[in-house]
């Protein structure tokens, strides 16, 4: 009999930490953050950490766990996340993975396996290097030579992706657009109720405008400034993350505040847009409108008893 899982995905800023965790408290679930930036310690404000508060005593996993210049990849994430959703279930509680990392999202649903040579990291530091010398096109324009359909579905400055793809093709010889075919006649190994939260989109633009001005007055700047005081090079996996690679150059006094705000605000947007597109493309999730958390998971309850899952 196949466990249960639930995943909660969906854009940035559509309010996926709220409905996990009321979720988690109606269901007796515990959360795995499937983000690709909130396993890094020091950088709380501009990954949009859930605080404590925020968590409401609720145990969360895979936040808060590395250094910025520690390690952290598909591999990492997929062997934590499966032994912390071990220790969930032995514990006779749920496991809900949250986040918008959709690649994640389907190597732990679809129990994806890699090859061992993936852990090497030079090839990847290689490419950072490239984009940091020569400029993200330089690595874009490599990656339409080599899989034009995945380039077509990414920004030229989605430094992380770019590098995700040519990565993955370095080390299998296949292509990130048919990997990503393959995922969608796979089954997963997992009872998966896939969730995923949606919003109309000016609301949603207008939550990333609010959200990262609230950033920038509860300290983002700060915690950026202290990151390079502490020496984590711009080039860091971590430091490539919206909202920290988008204010760096006004550090080094290349950019205005003004300019470094709108290209966060800019970025942020389309990231989001991203988001679904590949959520659209990727899952065949249970897709519900957020009005309100409270609104939106009694909507995930009434779909998990449909199927099944913990209620």
């Amino acid at each position: 009999m196949k466990k249960p899982l639930i995943v909660i995905g969906g854009p940035t800023a559509c309010g996926k930490t709220d409905v996990g965790v009321l979720l988690a408290e109606k269901i007796n679930g515990e959360i795995i953050s499937a983000d690709s930036m909130q396993i890094y310690r020091h950088m709380d404000i501009g990954t949009a950490t859930p605080t404590k508060q925020e968590m409401r005593n609720i145990p969360h996993y895979l936040i808060n766990e590395l250094e910025p210049d520690e390690e952290y990849n598909v591999m990492i994430f997929q062997k934590k996340a499966k032994e912390y959703m071990q220790k969930i279930w032995d514990s006779g509680k749920i496991p809900i993975l949250v986040g918008g990392t959709g690649f994640y999202i389907n190597a732990l649903v679809y129990d994806t396996l890699f090859e061992e040579t993936e852990q090497d990291n030079t090839f990847r530091n290689q490419l950072y290097q490239i984009a940091e010398k020569n400029g993200a096109e330089t690595l874009y324009e490599t990656l339409k030579k080599i899989d034009p359909n995945y380039a077509q579905t990414l920004h030229a400055n989605n430094v992380k992706r770019v590098v995700r793809a040519l990565e993955y093709h370095h080390f299998t010889g296949q292509l990130f657009s048919d990997y990503n075919a393959e995922q969608k006649t796979k089954q997963s190994p997992y009872h998966t109720a896939m969730i995923v939260l949606t919003m109309e989109r000016q609301k949603l633009y207008d939550r990333i405008e609010k959200r990262i001005d609230a950033m920038i007055a509860q300290g983002l700047l700060e915690e950026v400034d202290t990151l390079l005081k502490k020496g984590y090079s711009p080039a860091l996996v971590s430091m490539q993350g919206i909202g920290y690679k988008e204010l760096i150059p006004y550090f080094y006094h290349k950019i205005s505040l003004e300019q470094a705000i709108y290209d966060l605000k800019k970025n942020t947007r389309h990231f989001a847009k991203r988001q679904l597109t590949w959520f659209r493309g990727q899952t065949n999730g249970f897709w519900v409108e957020v009005k309100s958390p409270e609104q939106t998971v009694q909507k995930i309850i009434h779909y998990l008893k449909e199927i099944k899952i913990g209620v």
